[in-house]
């Protein structure tokens, strides 16, 4: 709760020393402008001043920040990793699908709700616990993200369909891509526009075609394998999968540090206190940038008004959490699944060739599958579908990417101010599609499959230690009426159990990293 005591003068609840709360004196004079003099003080940085809480929209709507998630969530997990699984271990492997898509449910309502409280992204909420933290995130980004994965599996779906080679096709798409962002007057609007158009395509794309190939013994058997808890096949415990199904689970919704980059993307929507924060705009249009603060902002919790107002906020990122996300990436990959229940019927060597190390023999089963409905053009169809979610993935990571990474160099490197949050997005943007073209045409000679499985795996590391981080930044930077309870704090706690134990134990047991 927000104290009336003077600046570091303790923490007003007597539990946690390092954060301390204040009000500057003139607060208690009944002066309604006195709000603007407050600060909340919350770990080692600069306190965030005491704003009003803007009003919570109606918690029912059609697409917010969650998009963002969603056009991450669904993209080449759902699609390749988790339909390949399938196919070699049965339907009854997608039990760990469905914890990975749970826990990052709740991930999401957490990630929430620091930046919502304070319009700053869980970046700063680390560095406020401990600043090597955050230069920690800063570090694994530039580890995992500059590989190219995605685009790079949706540009060999493309070849397959086309001819044209994979590289060619990528080049041409984060080129694409940057030229995109660079031009965009405010990128987080544009960006909202065309992952809200993609996903609804993805959405309806993948229903029909689920429905056109699949039957309902497919449905059913789909359905009741997320149910088969504790099902490991001893195929599968093997140095040869088990560190792909790790990296799988990693990929089962948004991946690595997506749901990182989502409090920016609530930032950047105007989502609770991110209102007072100004947007990032396109390098094109960086010189009308406006001026923003070097920390966020925080409500006033002893006021009963602006706590209604925070449970209007908590409702709305709720039903995004369970019906946008949950809802959304769940019908996605159950549709995936049974149309790749239909291919393993109509093609049953797709198993043998998966085996064998062709990773691609999933997609080309499926799309085989699709193709034998009525018109062959339509595995084509299906490919150029492929590519699609590859393009849709990209989009939101290098754009998630380079706002990121901007953020944490803005407002930890004084230095970096003088170019402003714009250019410095841009810079970053650039890089990793520089960076990316160099791995296309000289990096690994495996091709774009080796590349997602290496970035899959790599993300349950992070994810691991990002529950970490939610729970000491939730449970220490917050304000006590605000702070998750209990039952949330365990779950994220299993989530980091989760993910870092499945790593650890394909290091130790399997000493392996996916081939």
């Amino acid at each position: 709760m927000v104290g009336r005591v003077g600046p570091h003068s303790g923490d007003p609840n007597g539990e946690v020393p390092a954060v301390t709360t204040s009000k500057e004196p003139d607060a208690a004079s009944g002066d309604p402008t006195a709000t603007d003099t407050r600060v909340w003080h919350a770990g080692g940085l600069a306190p965030m001043p005491i704003r009003k809480l803007p009003d919570a929209p109606p918690s029912v709507h059609l697409l917010g920040p969650t998009v963002f998630l969603v056009a991450l969530g669904v993209g080449m997990g759902e699609s390749y990793m988790w339909p390949r699984l399938v196919l070699l271990f049965g339907p009854e492997i997608r039990w760990l699908f469905l914890i990975g898509v749970t826990l990052q449910a709740f991930v999401l309502l957490e990630m929430a709700r620091y930046a919502m409280a304070t319009g700053e992204s869980i970046f700063t909420g680390a560095a406020r616990v401990f600043k090597p933290i955050m230069w920690f995130f800063f570090t694994i980004a530039i580890l995992i993200y500059i590989w190219p994965g995605h685009l790079s599996a949706g540009a060999s779906a493309f070849e397959q369909a086309t001819g044209v080679p994979w590289q060619v096709t990528a080049t041409i798409g984060m080129l694409l891509v940057g030229t995109l962002f660079t031009l965009a007057k405010v990128i987080y609007d544009l960006v909202e526009k065309i992952l809200g158009l993609l996903i609804g395509l993805l959405v309806v794309g993948t229903a029909i075609i689920a429905s056109l190939v699949g039957n309902w013994d497919d449905l059913s058997s789909t359905i009741a394998g997320m149910f088969a808890f504790g099902f490991i096949p001893a195929e599968a415990h093997t140095a040869e999968w088990f560190p792909i199904i790790v990296g799988s689970i990693a990929f089962a919704g948004p991946s690595g540090m997506q749901q990182m980059w989502y409090t920016l993307h609530l930032r950047e929507s105007g989502a609770g206190m991110g209102a007072h924060v100004p947007k990032v705009r396109g390098l094109a249009r960086a010189g009308v940038e406006e001026e923003r603060s070097a920390t966020g902002f925080m409500f006033d919790t002893d006021d009963p008004e602006e706590l209604a107002k925070w449970k209007g906020w908590r409702r709305w990122v709720t039903f995004d959490a369970i019906l946008l996300f949950w809802g959304i990436t769940m019908l996605v990959t159950i549709s995936f699944t049974v149309l790749a229940r239909a291919a393993a019927r109509q093609n049953p060597a797709v198993v043998d060739e998966l085996r064998n190390g062709e990773r691609e023999a999933a997609l080309l089963a499926m799309s085989d599958s699709f193709g034998s409905v009525g018109l062959p053009v339509l595995g084509t169809v299906f490919l150029l579908f492929i590519a699609l979610i590859g393009l849709n993935a990209t989009l939101g990571l290098f754009d998630s990417f380079a706002r990121g990474q901007s953020d944490m160099a803005y407002t930890f490197i004084p230095a970096t101010r003088k170019f402003g949050m714009s250019r410095l997005y841009g810079y970053f943007l650039w890089f990793v599609i520089a960076f990316g073209i160099l791995i296309l045409w000289g990096g690994p000679a495996d091709g774009p499959e080796a590349i997602l499985d290496v970035l899959a795996f790599l993300s349950a590391f992070a994810m691991g230690a990002y529950c970490i981080v939610l729970l000491l930044v939730n449970n220490r930077m917050l304000p006590k009426p605000i702070r998750p309870k209990w039952w949330t704090n365990a779950i994220i706690g299993f989530g980091a159990v989760f993910y870092l134990g499945a790593l650890f134990y394909s290091l130790a047991v399997f000493g392996a990293l996916p081939d």
